[in-house]
């Protein structure tokens, strides 16, 4: 497995990131989960996120189950979708029961959708004030935003704050509406924080018909960018296979390419960005 530098946090993970949703969060099926879990940390994925709204606590029970024998090998990242001071110290708690750990490597506000939720935030009894004394206690390592809607609203959190991580949406089609990419990365960069990708394929709808030809070209555009880890949702362990075999001899994609992969992605951004329109 390769590794990046999670910006200024000085940790390094892995490129290829296991997220806590699809076959992670049902707890219908938890021994799928586990296997799935087990094999990514087996061959070197240490980047591991969840939070606590995906399979409604689902995907923490699962993840924490594998946690309680091998916490060392996991760098563990969990999110707030509380605004307030109060609901996150308690949605903290939750988490770290259902983690089964008492301490997380990356705590990140969650979803940030509208500048409201910005200023709600940095409130005198907002989420951000219980992050860092949570981070004063040594509960947290370090903290981060997220936001998969609006680059603007993602942005002037950034701004407010010297958040150690951001996660953000960033797929081939992303150039083609609301940017963040153009609108968040660079900014991410020069702050020196660990960025991490999500929405990586749309949910697959990057490679229907009259998208991209493979996961190979939606995974390298991604991992091409200046981001420390992608995470990726796995129904399979099939499908995770094929993540890491990629992974492992990934080199990089040159400027004319990627700019070829944005270009076959211009008849489905609506596609692409789904999320942005209707989440």
């Amino acid at each position: 497995m390769q590794y990046r530098k999670l910006g200024r946090t000085g940790k390094k993970v892995s490129i290829l990131g296991l997220g806590g949703e699809a076959s992670v969060e049902k707890s219908s099926d938890p021994q799928v989960a586990e296997q799935i879990i087990n094999r990514a940390l087996d061959e070197g994925v240490n980047y591991i996120d969840t939070a606590p709204v995906y399979g409604i606590g689902g995907s923490e029970t699962n993840i924490g189950r594998v946690m309680a024998y091998r916490r060392g090998d996991a760098f563990l990242a969990s999110k707030t979708h509380e605004r307030s001071y109060d609901g996150t110290m308690r949605l903290f708690e939750e988490s770290l029961n259902r983690l089964q750990t008492d301490y997380l490597d990356l705590y990140q506000v969650h979803n940030l959708r509208v500048h409201e939720e910005v200023n709600e935030i940095f409130g005198k009894q907002g989420a951000v004030r219980a992050l860092e004394e949570l981070k004063e206690q040594g509960v947290i390592k370090h903290i981060g935003v997220t936001s998969h809607k609006d680059p603007a609203v993602l942005r002037q959190a950034m701004e407010n704050h010297d958040f150690d991580c951001v996660l953000m949406s960033l797929n081939a089609a992303d150039s083609h509406r609301k940017s963040f990419k153009d609108g968040v990365l660079e900014f991410a960069v020069e702050k020196k924080m660990g960025i991490i990708a999500m929405k990586v394929f749309a949910t697959g709808r990057l490679l229907q018909d009259g998208g991209l030809d493979s996961f190979e070209e939606a995974l390298g555009y991604v991992l091409s960018l200046p981001i420390s880890t992608a995470i990726i949702g796995t129904s399979t362990l099939e499908e995770l296979e094929k993540n890491l075999s990629f992974c492992r001899e990934f080199g990089g994609f040159e400027a004319e390419k990627m700019h070829t992969i944005e270009d076959k992605t211009s008849l489905k951004e609506r596609e692409g960005n789904f999320f942005k329109i209707e989440w």
